[in-house]
């Protein structure tokens, strides 16, 4: 406990302890903390269905004929009806055959990726070779964990690098190869090059796996996600994915084909030893699927509403690093302007999480802003003068 003390206070004293804000309503484009209005630049409700009335409507409709929770987890107690409707919605919905879904996303990748390598502990008996999983340096910490609690080796290459990609899974001939990339990176806002990865992969007999966790709902034609966006949707082996963000609810899914989702079913254990996921959720889901399936403008909307942001802060001279999706990072540089300039934006009545390392390189912090499509542009034009504003107090432009 000592030692853990220590840590702590040296937590508070250099790197600033997350000041967390309390919300006081539902999510949105504008929400009240404090007993005041803020304009709300950092919910991951990318199309605003958390709280959509159509949607909350199925939620409510599942809580009235299913209760509030499954009473445990599937293979024993816990599988309803609804969980299968669903789970064939999101299949359906990302092209792939069956859906696995899990409590979280986290929990999805920190399960799929030891599941799928491991083998459930008999390699051996089956002959089975080493296995190797290549993994981009940008990688959700998710994926970090996933990794390190399987019993692979364990390459990282270079972010969205194709040619240091090939270099090094070139080495690994002779292993069973797992290639895993985020679809839209979480801090940096640009996109894998997943057409480019499909096709490494199909040369050297490669699986592959695509943390859509920031892409459901947003890419693609009808918002299926980063394959969809490639024209290669239904290709890749493990289509990881949330119903936190796009969908607004909570939980995480895969979806793949029918005998790798029966594997998982017994291999993976954060869905194994979990509840299922409640009835209210369920129902969020499945209304949140047909929401958009029957409101494509709503894709249009959010894309049309980021690339308005993100061109008017290139113009004031701001840098976003590589973004080009609803994820917009402004850069800072170290700890304390960061902070800084998060506090002010926040004194202003705009909330937008301040990034800093360690969970970003050193001196590349940066204030994350998240674009919805229920942001109108008086709501947008107000964000951008404050934030020009503070650009100019702190010398960030």
């Amino acid at each position: 406990m000592k030692e853990i003390l220590k840590l702590l206070d040296l937590i508070r004293i250099k790197l600033g302890y997350p000041a967390v804000k309390v919300l006081q309503s539902a999510t949105g484009a504008e929400v009240l903390i404090n007993d005041k209005n803020i304009l709300m630049f950092g919910s991951y409700n990318y199309l605003g269905l958390a709280n959509q009335p159509e949607v909350k409507a199925k939620a409510k409709e599942m809580i009235d004929k299913f209760g509030i929770g499954t009473g445990g987890v599937r293979l024993l107690t816990g599988s309803m009806m609804i969980h299968e409707e669903m789970e064939k919605l999101v299949s359906d919905f990302t092209g792939h055959d069956e859906c696995v879904s899990v409590g979280s996303g986290f929990g999805t990748n920190a399960g799929i990726i030891p599941g799928v390598i491991n083998l459930m502990g008999f390699g051996k008996w089956i002959f089975a070779r080493k296995a190797a999983i290549f993994s981009d340096e940008y990688n959700h910490a998710s994926i970090v964990d996933g990794c390190r609690l399987s019993e692979a080796e364990i390459v990282i290459y270079k972010h969205n690098d194709i040619n240091d990609l090939e270099k090094k899974i070139k080495k690994y001939k002779r292993y069973r190869k797992l290639i895993i990339t985020d679809g839209v990176f979480s801090m940096d806002g640009d996109i894998c090059h997943l057409d480019k990865i499909l096709n490494l992969a199909k040369e050297y007999g490669a699986m592959t796996m695509v943390d859509d966790a920031h892409a459901i709902g947003v890419l693609g034609e009808t918002g299926s996600g980063t394959a969809e966006y490639f024209n290669r949707k239904g290709e890749v082996d493990l289509n990881m994915g949330t119903f936190s963000k796009g969908l607004g609810a909570s939980g995480g899914f895969v979806t793949c084909q029918k005998d790798f989702a029966d594997y998982l079913r017994v291999a993976c254990r954060t869905y194994m030893f979990s509840d299922a996921l409640s009835p209210a959720i369920v129902g969020g889901i499945i209304g949140s699927v047909d929401y958009i399936k029957n409101h494509p403008e709503l894709l249009l909307k959010l894309k049309e509403n980021s690339e308005y942001f993100r061109n008017n802060l290139n113009k004031l001279g701001f840098n976003t690093f590589n973004s080009i999706t609803q994820i917009v990072p402004l850069f800072v540089g170290e700890n304390k302007k960061t902070m800084e300039f998060f506090d002010e934006l926040f004194n202003y009545g705009v909330f937008a999480p301040a990034v800093r390392w360690p969970a970003v390189p050193k001196n590349t912090g940066r204030i994350r802003f998240s674009i919805m499509a229920i942001h109108n542009k008086e709501q947008i034009d107000t964000a951008l003068n404050i934030i020009e504003k503070i650009g100019k107090k702190l010398k960030v432009i």
